[in-house]
C-alpha cells in the first residue's frame, strides 16, 4: 500500500514486521564471527593494549577500574566502549489526515537478534554521519543536525548503558516536519499506536527508538503523586550527594582477570560478557562491509519495574542506581535490574525484588517483552522487560534507595538528561506508545 507522502504506510503491526522481514530478505545481509587479527582497519593497541581503530575514530575498547562508596567489595576492572562522540537518534513526525506519524527504518544492525529491528529516522554516530567511514551520507540526518529544521518536539542528552560504555551520552530528538519526505523502501510511517502494540513483541523495536520514544511529550493526567515533584528531586539529589563513585580508564591490557584468545577477550571466571570480532556485510547501509569488535553477554538480563495504585492513582518503584559508566554518579533505574548471572544466583544472593517479578501469574503481569540492546555494539544482548503489580502488603515502607514516582513524573524527567538509564526508559517507551496501560 502507497501511503502518506508517497511512501509505505503501516496497516499495523503485522503489516509492519512483514515489512521488517522483507527488507531483511532483501538486504544481502551476513554477520560472521572471526578472529581478531582478520578484523580490517582495528587491532590491539601495542603500548595500551586497548581495542582501537587506524582512524582513531569511531569507539575503542578500553579498560576501567571502578568503586562505588570507598567499599572494597565494590571494586571492578572490566573492558567499557569508549566513544566520547555525541551521537543522534531522531524520530522524524509528521500528522496524516490529523494523526501524528513517525518515520521508522528498517535498519540492520550487527549485534541485534534478527539482524533487522525498527530503528528511529536516523540512528547515527557523529563519525557516520560526517562520513568519517567515506560510505553513503545518513539519510535524513538534515532534518536533525542541519538548519531550518521542523518543530522540535523533544531533543535531550541521554546516557546509554552505564556497565559497558563509559560517559557515553546519545542526542534524543523527535522533529515534527510539514515537508515532503523523500520516499524510500527502508523508510516507513508509522502512527503511535502501531510502534506500542509492536512493543509487544519481542526483538523488534530496537533500543534507540525506544529511547526517543520515552522522551515523547506524552502526559497522563495520572493525578496527585505520593511524592511532590520537588520532594521526588529533593530525594534524587540527596542520593546523589551521598554516593560516590571512583571510575577510571585504565589500559585494555593490564586488566586483572582478563584474558585473550585468537577470537575473544574473556574474565577467566567465565563473568561479566565477551569482546569479540565480527565481519559484516550489508548492501543496505552506509558502508556495504566492515569488521568491528562487540560486546558479547553471556545470557539475557531482567529489567522490570514494580507498581501499585497510591489513593488511585499509578505508581512505579523507581531505584537509584550506582554504574561505573555514568556521568552524573547516579541514575534512576527500574526496580529490579540484573544481569543473568545475578539472576541465576543462589536464593538469597539476588536482588531484592527479582524473585517476586519473575514468579509473577498472569494477572499482576501487566507487560512482558524481550528487547535487545544496541546492535550496533553488543551481540545478542537481551533483556527481559516486565511490569509487574507490587505483591507486597501496602503498608510495606519503601525499601532504601527506592521511591514511588507516577508514570508523569517520570515523562517529565526523561525529558532532562541523565535522570532516567536506559532500562527506566525502555520501560517507560510501553507506556509512552500505550503497550502498558497502568
Amino acid at each position: 500500500m502507497r501511503g502518506p507522502d508517497g511512501g509505505r504506510s503501516a496497516d499495523g503491526p503485522a503489516d509492519v514486521a512483514a515489512w521488517a522481514a522483507e527488507r531483511a530478505a532483501a538486504g544481502g545481509f551476513s554477520v560472521t564471527r572471526i578472529p581478531f587479527a582478520e578484523m580490517d582497519a582495528w587491532g590491539f593497541h601495542p603500548d595500551s593494549g586497548d581495542l582501537v581503530h587506524d582512524s582513531g575514530r569511531f569507539f575503542s575498547v578500553t579498560g576501567l577500574r571502578s568503586i562505588v562508596d570507598g567499599d572494597p567489595r565494590t571494586l571492578l576492572h572490566q573492558p567499557v566502549i569508549h566513544q566520547p562522540e555525541v551521537g543522534v537518534l531522531g524520530l522524524l513526525a509528521k500528522e496524516f489526515d490529523g494523526v501524528l506519524h513517525f518515520l521508522v527504518q528498517a535498519k540492520m544492525e550487527p549485534g541485534n537478534p534478527g539482524v533487522v529491528q525498527l530503528s528511529p529516522t536516523v540512528q547515527a554516530t557523529r563519525s557516520n554521519y560526517t562520513r568519517a567511514h567515506r560510505g553513503r551520507p545518513v539519510r535524513h540526518i538534515e532534518h536533525f543536525v542541519g538548519p531550518g529544521r521542523g518543530r522540535v518536539l523533544a531533543d535531550v542528552l541521554q546516557s546509554e548503558h552505564g556497565w559497558w560504555f563509559h560517559h557515553k551520552s546519545n542526542r534524543n530528538m523527535i522533529v515534527e516536519t510539514d515537508r515532503d519526505v523523500e520516499p524510500h523502501e527502508d523508510f516507513r510511517w508509522v502512527t503511535l499506536g502501531t510502534l506500542g502494540a509492536l512493543m509487544l513483541r519481542d526483538e523488534t523495536v530496537n533500543m534507540d527508538t525506544r529511547t526517543v520514544l520515552a522522551c515523547a511529550p506524552v502526559f497522563f493526567g495520572s493525578g496527585r503523586p505520593l511524592h511532590s515533584d520537588v520532594e521526588l528531586l529533593s530525594w534524587f539529589t540527596g542520593q546523589r550527594a551521598s554516593r560516590t563513585l571512583a571510575a577510571e580508564r585504565v589500559p585494555l591490557g593490564s586488566l586483572p582477570g582478563w584474558q585473550r584468545t585468537s577470537d575473544r577477550l574473556h574474565h577467566a571466571d567465565e563473568r561479566h560478557f565477551d569482546v569479540v570480532a565480527v565481519s559484516v556485510r550489508a548492501r543496505a547501509r552506509e558502508v556495504a562491509s566492515w569488521s568491528q569488535p562487540l560486546l558479547a553477554p553471556h545470557g539475557p538480563g531482567v529489567a522490570a519495574f514494580l507498581t501499585r495504585r497510591v489513593a488511585g492513582v499509578p505508581h512505579l518503584l523507581v531505584h537509584a542506581r550506582v554504574e561505573p559508566g555514568f556521568l552524573d554518579t547516579v541514575e534512576l533505574g527500574p526496580t529490579v535490574q540484573c544481569t543473568r548471572e545475578e539472576a541465576t544466583a543462589p536464593p538469597g544472593s539476588r536482588p531484592p525484588f527479582l524473585d517476586a517479578v519473575l514468579s509473577a501469574p498472569p494477572g499482576p503481569l501487566l507487560y512482558r517483552a524481550v528487547h535487545s540492546e544496541e546492535g550496533g555494539r553488543f551481540l545478542h544482548a537481551r533483556t527481559h522487560c516486565l511490569v509487574v503489580e507490587d505483591p507486597r502488603p501496602r503498608t510495606e515502607p519503601e525499601p532504601e534507595g527506592h521511591l514511588w514516582a507516577t508514570p508523569d513524573q517520570l515523562v517529565a524527567l526523561a525529558r532532562h538528561g541523565h535522570y532516567l538509564n536506559v532500562q527506566a526508559r525502555t520501560l517507560m517507551a510501553a507506556l509512552t506508545t500505550g503497550a502498558l496501560r497502568l
